[in-house]
């Protein structure tokens, strides 16, 4: 207190004025870098997802647009095979190298560059003038997602701890399977609304002005990233070149047939490949093994192979997204060919599907730890039922209605709450030096799963489909009841590694 005189000479006592002590200055500090931190944090999380979502996005927006690319470019119809599925032969062909540059150059720098020759390429798919300059600008759309897409995962996994790294894992789920469901709803509005007479065009100019604005974000968000430590003693042994050279055609190899296989009628060439990619694949092993010996960095270590939890929970998510991209892209043929629905119309249907993914994505994060341990197999059980109920209730070979979409829902919500924690296992126990290359080879099971969904599924329903509505509900009574077996496999190879093991040791 302090004594003071006042202008009549009375005196009054008045309360010395407090300092903030240093510990204290020291916590507003703290408190306040703590929230710069995570308002950073919150920004890189929405670049980095929304980069994973446009990537998934431009898999599905093209099919909707195919007869209208068709007949504008005067295409065959094998030159229209090429434009859907060049961007995926090409993305699941270098995403390990894609991840790989990432360590070499720095995975922000790599997730920008990626994102950038995904823009200019959507750009030139807009304005091509014939079938092979789209199939060409399509390949560069791949090769900009590969390089893209292993960032994120990678970036997530050495950015984000405990539980934002759990809820960032769930937001990245949400995001493949939003993208996949929004990109048939959005292709069937741009289609349909023919934006100044431009057909088919918007559904890859849609891409230029998001990738400008996540790359203006992006620069910012991502600022300070470096490249991992080396392992040797220049970039070119780092980035592996005889595992590229050997990889990239194995994986060509082995992805061209299963993409166009069913589209021509499974010719000879294309079990030829199929045979040569396995080989290639064998092949590959042995080049990574001396690559090895020699003191080199190979693209696929035995060390990342052999992290607990991944090769496991990497068949599960396999299993998983197969069985997922296998069912969107069967319902989409049975409504539209089958049912006569419009594109937009067939893209609506998936609504309830993908919110209940999102729901799941997020709701399981937070369960209590004890529960936790049980939701993958729980919910891979549950994504099998719906199978069932979805089977049920297309059966008749018209539209269920309501019936439809709470299966739908359900089986969203399964999904999305399986491939969460599996996720999560594949890279929890992953050494920080090696989350780039685990995460390369989390997408690239993840996107080959994809693939092989496609084709095992889409084969199983053309085969057995036929004209009419009653035909094609046949089939696809048929190819769910396959997707539900297989989920239920899932859910046993998910307890069986992480649920029973769990009881042994709790005993």
């Amino acid at each position: 207190m302090t004594d003071v005189v006042s202008r009549r000479g009375a005196r009054r006592i008045e309360p010395e004025q407090e300092h903030p002590t240093s510990t204290e200055v020291a916590a507003d500090a703290e408190a306040a870098a703590g929230t710069r931190h995570k308002s950073a944090g919150t920004l890189l999380l929405a670049v980095l997802v929304a980069g994973q979502f446009v990537a998934v996005l431009d898999a599905s927006i093209v099919n909707v647009a195919a007869p209208d690319m068709r007949t504008d470019l005067h295409a065959s119809g094998s030159g229209l095979q090429l434009v859907i599925a060049g961007y995926t032969i090409v993305y699941a062909m270098l995403l390990i190298t894609g991840s790989r540059l990432g360590a070499i150059f720095g995975h922000g720098r790599a997730y920008l560059a990626g994102l950038g020759l995904f823009t200019a390429s959507s750009l030139a798919c807009g304005i091509a003038g014939s079938t092979a300059e789209l199939v060409a600008f399509r390949c560069l759309q791949g090769a900009g997602a590969a390089l893209l897409v292993p960032q994120v995962l990678t970036l997530i996994q050495r950015r984000f701890e405990g539980r934002r790294r759990t809820a960032a894992l769930g937001l990245y789920q949400t995001a493949i399977a939003g993208g996949a469901v929004i990109g048939q709803i959005l292709g069937g509005v741009l289609v349909s609304a023919d934006l100044w007479g431009t057909g088919w065009r918007p559904v890859f100019l849609v891409n230029v002005p998001l990738g400008i604005g996540l790359l203006v974000i992006g620069w910012r968000a991502l600022g300070g990233d470096e490249p991992d430590p080396g392992t040797g003693p220049s970039r070119w042994q780092r980035l592996d070149v005889p595992g590229v050279l050997m990889l990239a055609p194995a994986m060509l190899a082995v992805v061209v047939p299963l993409v166009m296989g069913h589209e021509q009628d499974w010719p000879v060439w294309g079990w030829v490949l199929l045979v040569a990619g396995l080989v290639g694949m064998g092949a590959f092993a042995l080049v990574e093994r001396w690559v090895a010996g020699r003191g080199g960095a190979p693209l696929v270590s035995g060390a990342v192979l052999r992290s607990p939890g991944l090769l496991p929970a990497g068949i599960a998510l396999l299993l998983g997204v197969g069985s997922y991209n296998g069912f969107l892209f069967t319902l989409a043929l049975h409504l539209q060919s089958g049912l006569g629905d419009s594109p937009l119309r067939a893209g609506l249907v998936y609504v309830p599907c993908a919110v209940g993914f999102a729901a799941g994505g997020m709701w399981w994060r937070r369960l209590p730890e004890r529960l936790r341990a049980h939701v993958a197999y729980v919910a891979f059980a549950l994504v099998a039922l719906s199978y069932v109920a979805l089977a049920l209730s297309v059966r008749g070979g018209r539209e269920a209605g309501f019936a439809l979409a709470l299966a739908l829902g359900a089986m969203g919500l399964g999904q999305g709450a399986a491939l969460g924690p599996m996720m999560g296992t594949a890279l929890a126990r992953v050494r920080p030096e090696d989350a780039g290359d685990a995460s390369g080879v989390v997408v690239t099971l993840m996107q080959f799963g994809g693939v092989l969904g496609v084709a095992t599924y889409g084969t199983l329903f053309l085969s057995t489909t036929g004209a009419g509505a009653g035909a094609s509900a046949h089939a696809t009574v048929l190819t769910f009841g396959a997707l539900a077996v297989v989920n239920v496999v899932a859910g046993l190879w998910a307890w069986a590694f992480f649920g029973r093991r769990r009881q042994t040791r709790a005993a």
